[in-house]
């Protein structure tokens, strides 16, 4: 699949490219980037060059991965999210916001925008969000885009080699008023 764009009224979501390269690598230096995602730490700037150059164009071609640089209008990188595809019909989203743009709901905006995207276009049922135990700033974003936490997952993420417990949480096309793919039969209230 080809790279699309998809945009709000304060956001641009597009691929990243070599031309990001300085701003994703200049992003990523933030200690609490690396601390709560999986991305490399020390993070270099072959680890920003391998990622615009090659994994993000690979992850769309492919269809495993689909990665959105989330751009202010202003042309500033916001952040980061992609949404990879873990099963039929589901996906799984991740992100990260650039420090100096934290709290202003953007991540939260791009995604939803993506989301709303993967629903209509990538046939998903279902997006996944897990987030490290402690990593509040993740799970603030995902509950504020109106995911489902289900629970916690032990010993479900690998970070830099250890183990860790995580939160997953998900949202399904009715979440945002659309229609799902597949039908969908919800388990009955359980009764004590």
């Amino acid at each position: 699949m080809d790279p699309v764009t998809l945009t709000t009224d304060r956001l641009l979501l597009r691929a990243v490219d070599s031309h990001d390269t300085d701003s994703v690598y200049e992003a990523v230096q933030d200690p609490d980037i690396q601390r709560w995602t999986t991305i490399p730490s020390p993070y270099l700037r072959e680890h920003a060059t391998g990622f615009t150059d090659q994994m993000v164009p690979d992850g769309w071609a492919d269809g495993s991965m689909f990665t959105f640089g989330a751009f202010l209008l202003s042309g500033d990188l916001a952040g980061m999210l992609s949404i990879s595809m873990r099963s039929l019909g589901v996906g799984e989203v991740g992100f990260w916001a650039a420090k100096e743009h934290r709290g202003n709901g953007y991540i939260t905006e791009a995604t939803l925008t993506a989301a709303r995207w993967a629903f209509t276009s990538l046939a998903v049922d279902r997006l996944e969000w897990r987030a490290e135990v402690g990593n509040k700033g993740s799970r603030a974003v995902a509950e504020r885009a109106g995911f489902t936490l289900e629970g916690t997952l032990r010993s479900a993420l690998n970070n830099k080699g250890v183990r860790r417990d995580c939160w997953i949480g998900s949202l399904i096309p009715s979440d945002l008023g659309l229609a799902s793919t597949a039908p969908y039969l919800p388990a009955p209230p359980s009764t004590p």
